[in-house]
């Protein structure tokens, strides 16, 4: 029961959010979301061994998903800035050593991971209209809920047994064709200039690589050695957890959106 009633209200928020209110607001729960999706990153590279500067990395991290996701910020400042000042507090720190590397690198890598990927979401919504970003939002409910029950149903082999154990193939393929024909379907009015051709492949993106982005996240996961991201959300682990798919399938929803839905 509580995990059905985090998933209503969270679906609540996030439909509200992005159909009913100015474009502004939906920036402003990304950037809430980059937030709380990097804390969640940090507990999982501290588990790893790594230390990431959690203040400068949050700020960069936020800047760079208002960066994507409007006008406000210039993207490029955001990662030049993040650069400096991460350089910056390495050699503050003055320890020489194999974790310099290490480190930096822990800290860099959020902006890429989650900064930007949550900031292309807001800028769906903004360039898209609210029936844009629902489309993005159904299909992969759809991608999902496909390789839940096509695997629960068919599944035999194993997709990616040392990442997930449960995924299967046949539940890959599942979501892939069902989350591709709802991106498609929805596709042909949310993009009506765009070629069928071109619907069906960026789909069929989307969809793949929301699938790369749960493994991904999987694979941070039990290198740290951990089952959920955090508690945040009752009956369903931590924030990354939720939308760990989102971040690899935004920015290919994203790109075909802005640059390619005309062709």
């Amino acid at each position: 029961m509580t995990r059905v009633v985090s998933a209503i209200l969270l679906t609540a928020v996030v439909f509200g959010v992005v159909l009913f209110l100015p474009p502004i607001y939906t920036l402003i729960l990304s950037v809430l979301a980059a937030a709380l999706a990097f804390a969640e990153y940090a507990d999982l590279v501290a588990a790893l061994g790594a230390h990431v500067p959690r203040t400068i990395a949050t700020a960069a991290v936020t800047a760079a998903c208002m960066a994507v996701g409007s006008t406000v910020i210039p993207l490029d400042v955001v990662l030049l800035a993040m650069l400096v000042g991460v350089g910056l507090l390495a050699v503050v720190g003055g320890q020489p050593g194999p974790e310099v590397l290490r480190d930096t690198t822990a800290a860099v890598f959020p902006v890429f991971y989650i900064g930007m990927p949550i900031g292309s979401l807001a800028a769906i919504r903004l360039y898209t209209g609210p029936e844009g970003m629902l489309l993005l939002i159904v299909t992969l409910i759809v991608s999902d809920s496909a390789q839940y029950y096509a695997g629960r149903t068919f599944g035999r082999r194993p997709l990616a047994p040392l990442v997930s154990p449960k995924k299967t193939v046949e539940g890959a393929i599942g979501g892939l064709v069902f989350g591709t024909a709802a991106m498609t379907i929805g596709g042909l009015w949310v993009f009506p200039e765009a070629s069928r051709t071109m619907l069906v492949v960026a789909a069929a993106a989307v969809v793949i690589m929301g699938m790369v982005g749960d493994l991904f996240e999987s694979l941070l996961k039990r290198s740290a050695g951990v089952k959920d991201s955090s508690n945040l959300i009752p009956g369903h682990g931590g924030l990354l957890d939720r939308i760990d798919s989102w971040l690899f399938a935004g920015p290919v929803y994203y790109v075909f959106a802005r640059y390619f839905q005309g062709s």
